[in-house]
Parts: C-alpha cells; structure tokens; sequence
C-alpha cells in the first residue's frame, strides 16, 4: 500500500510562479493591444491558467498561439460589451463624485456595490472561458449567471478579488499593471476552485 507524499515546495518554485505570471500579464497585454483582440487575448491566459492550475505545467507556445487565433473573432462582442461597460460605469462614477447628479454618496455607494457585483460576475465568465479552453464566451456567461445565484459565496469571493485588482491597476505604476493582471487572473481561478461547492456539486 502507497502513501502518497506532499511535494514540498521552496522559494525557488514561488518565485518561479510568479515570473511565468509576470510573463503571462505581459503576453496577454500584447495580445490586448490591438484593442478588439483583449477577449481572446483574456480567453486565451484564462485557458493557460486553469492548465497550471490542473496539471502544474504550462501549454505549449503552440497551443497558446492556436488558442489565441480561435478565440480572435468570438472574442470581439465580448470586447465591445466590456468596453462599453466600463465607459459607462466611470462615467456614472464621474457624474456622481463631482455631484452632476442627484444622490450624493449613498448613490455612490450603491453603484460601487453593482460594480463590484458586475465586477465578479465578469471574473466568473472569464474563469469558464479558461476551463473551456478559452472557447465560449455565450456559454459561460450563461454559466456564470446561474453559479452566481446557485454559490453566492462565490461570487463574492472572486468580485473581491477583482474588484482589489481594479483598485491597485488605478494605484500602480502602468509598467506593473500587466504583472498585475497575470497575478489577478490566477487568483480569480484560485478563489473560484477554493469557494466550496453546493449540494449538488458534491453528488
């Protein structure tokens, strides 16, 4: 009978990590930079990983790159409603803090509280995106709104996850915001994976 025994890990294995995250914050900015590729470029470091996560290894360049030039077209709308959003809301933010609109700061308050909401949900699309090997974009969001009421628990964990990376991108020097990303986008698959499950996941 075998018992299987814990790798233990060293500084030079988190400091391995944290370089490829570093890598992968930087590749997915390039990937973004043309503007209308930033959801494939996101679908294809989520796939990345929930890779590494799973196996401890990395894909291939290879695959990377295939996953990348699938996920270029379906990717687009994704962009677009992304962008859109995030207009929207920093106008809104805008409109409230200088006072142009009627609500002062409980109005505020309240519209932190639904981004931050938005926030997790748009982080739980993204996770299922990357389980899907970055493919899917209609179908996680459907996946993610019903995980949203069925594990709210959840959802809050990966809104604060990513509703904390928000603030630092703001807060950082711009060369550190794509080591940032890298760092988020591991996190948000971590905190999802940890979240425990319902009933009927356990079945």
């Amino acid at each position: 009978m075998s018992v299987d025994v814990p790798v233990r890990r060293d500084w030079r294995d988190t400091a391995r990590d944290a370089s490829d995250l570093a890598v992968l914050g930087f590749a997915l900015l390039l990937g973004a930079l043309p503007l209308l590729t930033a959801g494939a470029a996101v679908a294809t470091a989520s796939a990345a990983v929930h890779d590494w996560l799973a196996t401890g290894s990395w894909p291939p360049a290879r695959d990377n790159l295939r996953r990348y030039g699938r996920a270029a077209l379906p990717g687009v709308p994704a962009t677009l409603l992304g962008l859109a959003v995030v207009v929207l809301v920093a106008l809104d933010l805008t409109a409230l803090a200088r006072g142009r609109v009627p609500g002062g700061t409980p109005m505020l308050l309240v519209t932190v509280a639904a981004m931050v909401a938005a926030l997790g949900y748009a982080a739980l699309v993204v996770v299922h995106v990357g389980r899907a090997g970055g493919r899917g974009w209609r179908a996680a969001a459907l996946v993610a709104g019903r995980e949203c009421l069925d594990r709210p628990a959840r959802w809050a964990g990966v809104g604060a996850v990513a509703g904390i990376a928000a603030v630092l991108a703001v807060m950082v020097h711009p060369v550190a915001a794509p080591i940032l990303a890298g760092y988020a986008l591991a996190a948000l698959h971590a905190v999802s994976r940890r979240q425990p499950a319902t009933r009927g996941e356990r079945r």
